[in-house]
């Protein structure tokens, strides 16, 4: 079994996210906070690589601009910072898009990326699909980022619905969806986690359905 070679990002864990219009929902963001540091100090502790990024949408903007402080990182995540982690501003939903992090993680013999961080429904997803057209395979910690609650002309959704949904939708093709707890764990004795497939998830999905 090959040992994977990972980085961690966190992506927008920034006080935009903890009040407002886009305050994360579900997991509450107290809970998935805490699975962040957590995951960032099991990380810090490994020697995995960190890439911190925030979200802009420039100086005239009413959320993300750069000059208010609801662009800044949360100051759990501020006060953790150090030297040797990578910082990114980014502008595209994905991580990768306008950006250096592929160049930077590939500079360094990154295999592996966990992403962590806000939202589920948006930078998360965006940079997970990405990540597969760019060769990397993708981890998500399930508690340790969140959704909002959607409603637009194409329907209605609960954030826990949009978070659980799209948790499977990830795990059963673009990334390996665990828990923090379960990401330390395989991060301690150098394992990949596992993951679901298309086919399986289907299979599995149909034979649920068929019992209802």
């Amino acid at each position: 079994m090959t040992t994977p070679r990972r980085a961690l990002v966190v992506i927008d864990v920034q006080q935009v996210y903890f009040d407002g219009p886009l305050e994360v929902q579900h997991p509450p963001h107290a809970d998935s906070l805490s699975a962040i540091t957590r995951a960032i100090d099991v990380a810090d502790a490994a020697g995995i690589p960190v890439v911190v990024v925030q979200h802009t949408m420039g100086e005239d903007a009413p959320l993300f601009n750069p000059t208010q402080p609801d662009f800044q990182l949360h100051p759990e995540i501020a006060r953790r910072r150090s030297d040797g982690w990578k910082h990114v501003v980014k502008q595209n939903s994905s991580i990768y898009a306008g950006t250096d992090v592929a160049d930077w993680l590939r500079g360094r013999g990154v295999d592996t990326v966990t992403l962590i961080g806000h939202m589920t429904n948006n930078c998360v997803l965006a940079s997970a699909v990405e990540a597969e057209y760019l060769g990397f395979d993708t981890e998500v910690l399930a508690d340790a980022t969140s959704a909002v609650n959607l409603a637009n002309d194409a329907g209605v959704a609960d954030a826990e619905t949009v978070h659980r949904t799209l948790m499977a939708l990830l795990n059963s093709n673009w990334a390996a969806v665990a828990s923090t707890e379960d990401w330390t764990r395989v991060v301690q004795v150098g394992q990949p986690l596992p993951k679901g497939d298309l086919p399986g998830s289907a299979v599995e999905g149909a034979r649920r359905a068929a019992r209802v």
